[in-house]
């Protein structure tokens, strides 16, 4: 199924931030978002993700289907790394966290309690949880903050695999992943008015 947006405005805090925004994202393609620290894919990729509203437009193929990962690795610091991918696992069903232990090398770690781990190794044990999820979207918002060459290597390979299950990727990134994927910058869409239209986004920030 595609994942579609149609003429979305967007706000943050009740402070427009994009407007007339649209794209498509079809089943085995990667999609780039490009843009200035400030310019609006934090909000989109949250809004794309469910975790506040549009204030106008329409987002189609999304219901269900995604994993979203943010800034924060989201992980339980007492648990070990395998405690944390079935965690994880469980909740969306699964039990097995090979191919995620596999993906990003994290089988030395497996019995380390992830408060110990250094930030790169986090943020590699973050994106792993996408692997047990099977979920068909993946959004991500700048997932190679802390990763080092090799790690972002991982990251780039597990998309590609993703995107060859017929899964699909929507990734805000400065980065160059080396990925056959459409880019689009978000800049010409952002609002001409800072003028706040209302807080109904507040309680998700």
């Amino acid at each position: 199924m595609t994942l579609s947006a149609t003429n979305l405005t967007l706000a943050r805090g009740g402070v427009p931030v994009l407007t007339g925004f649209s794209f498509t994202l079809a089943p085995g393609a990667a999609l780039i978002l490009r843009g200035p620290n400030g310019a609006g894919k934090t909000t989109l990729l949250r809004t794309i993700a469910g975790l506040q509203p549009a204030l106008e437009g329409e987002i189609t193929g999304a219901e269900d289907r995604i994993a979203y990962a943010a800034h924060a690795d989201g992980l339980k610091a007492m648990l070990s790394v395998s405690e944390n991918l079935t965690f994880w696992a469980r909740v969306f069903g699964h039990d097995d966290i090979t191919a995620a232990l596999d993906a990003y090398r994290l089988h030395p770690l497996a019995d380390r309690l992830a408060g110990t781990l250094s930030a790169g190794q986090k943020r590699r044990l973050g994106l792993s949880r996408l692997l047990v999820t099977g979920c068909p979207v993946w959004v991500l918002d700048e997932p190679t903050v802390s990763l080092d060459t090799e790690a972002v290597g991982m990251f780039a390979a597990a998309v590609r695999a993703h995107l060859g299950r017929g899964g699909s990727a929507l990734i805000a990134t400065h980065i160059d992943l080396g990925l056959e994927a459409e880019v689009l910058d978000i800049t010409p869409f952002r609002a001409k008015t800072t003028a706040r239209v209302g807080a109904s986004d507040e309680a998700f920030l």
